[in-house]
């Protein structure tokens, strides 16, 4: 049974890893999006490529406004996701153990 624990670990660090670098590529491109970036700049066009299908469904869902908050809604949402998913598969891989 501890090889299942142990499965559940990994998959909780890998999870909480990806979930990690997403935070921060959001957030870097937020904060790029204050200097009017060039577009044709290739870490500029990796970032929105990374970014963009996290984003863009969150777009979808709330209204047209003045100011794009869906960063803020990604960051709640990667953070709700650390913190019950991440921790969850961590007790689950504990109890197996």
């Amino acid at each position: 049974m501890f090889v299942f624990g142990n499965l559940f670990f990994a998959l909780a660090n890998v999870i909480g890893a990806i979930l990690s670098i997403a935070y921060w590529l959001i957030l870097i491109r937020a904060l790029i999006s204050w200097v009017n970036p060039d577009p044709y700049n290739g870490i500029v066009q990796f970032l929105y490529k990374m970014t963009e299908p996290i984003l863009q469904p969150i777009r979808r869902f709330l209204p047209q406004m003045g100011v794009d908050i869906s960063p803020i809604i990604a960051f709640l949402a990667i953070i709700f996701l650390q913190s019950f998913l991440v921790s969850s598969l961590k007790q689950i891989g504990a109890s197996m153990q």
